[in-house]
């Protein structure tokens, strides 16, 4: 599925949070969105998915394989929402509903869309919960969310967005509260998701280091407008813009083992 974005603005409170972002996403592509906290880079995801507050205002264009977002009806994006695209968000214990089994929350993008029935649907979830590496899936997905690890709650919201099997995966920084070790474990998740099924993915961050190990092309915002754009390993060798280069300082100051290298 392809992402096109031209010349997006969003507006909050009269203020202008992003101005003028465009990026392209080809079939199969990952692409990595990558700046500073505040940078408007989850602002411009949740615009992909209709989920900016109602007050806010958007010009430009998004396009999803051709057909133009911005301006669409609530329930044409419901369609979309889940079903074609979908969404991974930083902290899952916020994301998951905690009066809810995670085995329900996985199994209701299946029976909203697909219209599945509770039998349907539960060998489904187990599926799903095999796919996403969680043990024990027949006893894990009647827990609670906060039964569950750090990193078991992100297998879940990731199985959540891959129920319905999404040509686009909107991750917004999925790793950022895990430690090292997990954070690898999802790394290798998505990686290992994005080249079975082919979908296109947009992985936000603002941590070079990780984003070096999914997505070999980034975008780099700053302020709520793009500053770079180009290979990760181009961007972090050669960085143009002071955002950038401490960005990319940053992640050399960890221990990281370049892979764009």
């Amino acid at each position: 599925m392809t992402l096109e974005i031209e010349d997006l603005t969003i507006d909050l409170h009269g203020r202008r949070v992003v101005d003028g972002v465009s990026l392209r996403i080809a079939e199969g592509e990952r692409l990595g969105l990558i700046g500073e906290s505040g940078s408007g880079k989850s602002l411009t995801a949740l615009a992909v998915l209709g989920l900016l507050p109602r007050h806010a205002i958007v010009g430009g264009s998004i396009r999803l394989d051709g057909r133009e977002l911005v301006g669409l009806a609530d329930g044409d994006f419901a369609r979309i929402r889940g079903k074609q695209a979908a969404i991974v968000f930083q902290e899952p214990a916020t994301a998951l509903n905690p009066v809810r089994t995670v085995g329900a929350q996985i199994a209701e993008p299946l029976r909203v869309h697909y219209g599945l029935s509770k039998a349907q649907a539960r060998e489904r979830v187990v599926r799903l919960a095999e796919r996403v590496a969680l043990p024990d899936p027949e006893r894990i997905i009647r827990q609670y969310p906060h039964q569950l690890s750090g990193g078991q709650r992100q297998r879940v919201a990731i199985a959540v967005a891959l129920s319905t099997d999404p040509r686009l995966i909107i991750a917004d920084e999925p790793t950022t509260a895990l430690d090292v070790t997990i954070q690898a474990g999802i790394l290798d998740l998505f990686d290992r998701t994005v080249a079975d099924t082919g979908a296109s993915l947009l992985f936000i961050t603002h941590d070079f280091a990780v984003l070096s190990q999914i997505a070999p092309r980034a975008v780099v915002l700053a302020d709520g407008a793009v500053v770079e754009t180009g290979s990760v390993h181009d961007i972090v060798h050669t960085p143009r813009h002071p955002v950038t280069r401490a960005l990319a300082d940053a992640a050399r100051a960890t221990s990281w083992t370049e892979q764009a290298s």
